[in-house]
């Protein structure tokens, strides 16, 4: 008797196809999915990045050292009882952190698939209403990002935390006159100082960068940044080297009484 079997899962297509395509690729693995293989090259307005997407689940170099970061938080902080604002939620990012909350809620500007559609330079919230504010590469857009710090830092209780990642695309911060269509209507190109910005705010800031997270998880970015500036992208600056590092700011509010 002839066994009639299930087609294969497009996941488990892509798992086994995408490596035989690229046998002589780099391995890497995704810490989202659990993929084993190489990654995509993709090509954005800004330029060609090799090894930057799974081909499994879509993850790209920043999701994958957020989610490498998050699992290190997971273990050192109790999240089960935290009140969390997620800004321009990605699916990658919302599977990691909805179950692991009391109270997950969701906020963008222009979305309509959000519990609120604020903007983050005048939130309509009270003041410590949340535990933890995450907001992956939000900034990069709001052209008044110390007013959008201040208000996360004010609805942020004491002892609260926020994850506030930009791609980091200069030396040096480099602000517009304008958003730029080409670069997703960004206002700025956040460099290695834009940090700084946020102590102003938070009364500890840390760092974390792809020379942090396990190689096999590839969260550097690999990009030629050396015809910068050109047509589409005026102001960016030129950087050397073709594998820059990303990075992830963990900012973290005192406890109630503390400095």
């Amino acid at each position: 008797m002839r066994r009639h079997l299930k087609p294969a899962s497009a996941k488990l297509r892509r798992e086994r196809i995408f490596p035989l395509l690229h046998p002589l690729a780099p391995r890497f693995e995704c810490p989202l999915c659990g993929y084993r293989g190489p990654f995509r090259t993709v090509t954005p307005p800004t330029g060609r990045r090799k090894h930057a997407q799974c081909p499994c689940c879509g993850a790209f170099e920043r999701h994958r050292l957020q989610c490498w970061c998050l699992h290190q938080l997971f273990d050192l902080h109790d999240f089960s009882r935290m009140r969390l604002l997620h800004f321009a939620p990605e699916t990658h990012l919302r599977k990691l952190l909805e179950p692991r909350v009391a109270r997950y809620e969701t906020a963008d500007l222009y979305a309509d698939d959000v519990d609120y559609c604020v903007d983050l330079q005048a939130l309509p919230f009270p003041d410590a209403g949340y535990d933890f504010v995450y907001a992956s590469h939000v900034l990069e857009h709001v052209p008044d990002d110390g007013r959008a710090l201040a208000e996360i830092r004010r609805i942020l209780a004491p002892g609260g935390m926020a994850i506030l990642p930009v791609p980091i695309v200069a030396d040096r911060t480099v602000e517009y006159p304008a958003p730029n269509p080409y670069e997703s209507d960004h206002v700025r190109a956040p460099g290695y100082d834009y940090f700084e910005r946020y102590r102003m705010h938070f009364a500890r800031v840390d760092c974390i960068d792809s020379s942090k997270a396990p190689e096999r998880y590839q969260t550097y970015v690999y990009e030629d940044r050396t015809g910068w500036p050109n047509e589409q992208s005026p102001l960016r600056p030129a950087m050397s080297g073709e594998r820059h590092r990303d990075i992830v700011p963990l900012c973290y509010v005192h406890e109630e009484g503390g400095r």
